[in-house]
């Protein structure tokens, strides 16, 4: 039993310490490519830092082309925020990391005209002694904006299923319910039948089948 104890401090310990490492990963999660009218889109651009890279000054740039355009500057991250004058003045909100990891931005109400190729252009400057070398990195999101939300599939798949596991387990209360009536029915029909035999015996008889008791 002393053992038990031990197990279970040893086991949590390794799940603080997994816990603290996967907290510490930066994993490059793609964004979302469509987007409903009126909404609010965050146009996610992740770029994780490597460990020499901790100590380089990022700049941040945000690009938007039309379909059949050209790329046009929209916002910029570089120690402060600056807005372009564009079709999306005033309605672009950084959504950014301190550690500079995550560059996001977010498009409110979006509309239909803002569909098209987004890039996010990051530029680290290494701050060594002897150089100062320049990392650079770019993310392109294929934006389309549609007027209604689609119905997702997977919950459609969930529905479905829903309503046959309803259907099924309907069915099978319904099985049990009248697999319980019969055997109760037919319990009752064999007790009125032996009660019924009972009541046919005549009364000497009746007598006989007591059971004798010991003296």
């Amino acid at each position: 039993m002393a053992a038990l104890p031990r197990l279970v401090c040893v086991s949590s310990v390794l799940l603080v310490v997994w816990a603290g490492f996967c907290s510490a990963v930066c994993v490059e999660v793609p964004s979302e490519t469509e987007a409903v009218q009126g909404t609010d889109m965050k146009l996610l651009c992740i770029s994780c830092m490597k460990r020499e890279e901790v100590t380089a000054s990022t700049v941040v740039e945000w690009f938007y082309r039309p379909e059949g355009g050209k790329d046009e500057p929209i916002y910029e991250h570089r120690e402060k925020n600056h807005e372009f004058p564009s079709r999306f003045s005033g309605r672009i909100q950084w959504n950014g990391s301190k550690d500079m990891q995550d560059v996001s931005i977010t498009v409110l109400n979006v509309t239909l005209n803002d569909s098209g190729i987004y890039t996010c252009n990051i530029t680290r400057e290494f701050e060594f002694e002897i150089h100062r070398p320049l990392f650079t990195s770019s993310r392109l999101i294929h934006l389309t904006v549609v007027e209604e939300a689609g119905e997702d599939f997977t919950s459609v798949i969930s529905e479905i299923m829903m309503y046959i596991l309803l259907v099924f387990l309907t069915l099978w209360l319904l099985i049990e319910m009248v697999y319980c009536y019969r055997k109760v029915s037919k319990a009752e029909e064999a007790a009125q039948e032996n009660a019924t035999d009972y009541l046919a015996i005549p009364s000497e008889n009746k007598e006989n089948c007591a059971v004798p008791v010991e003296e």
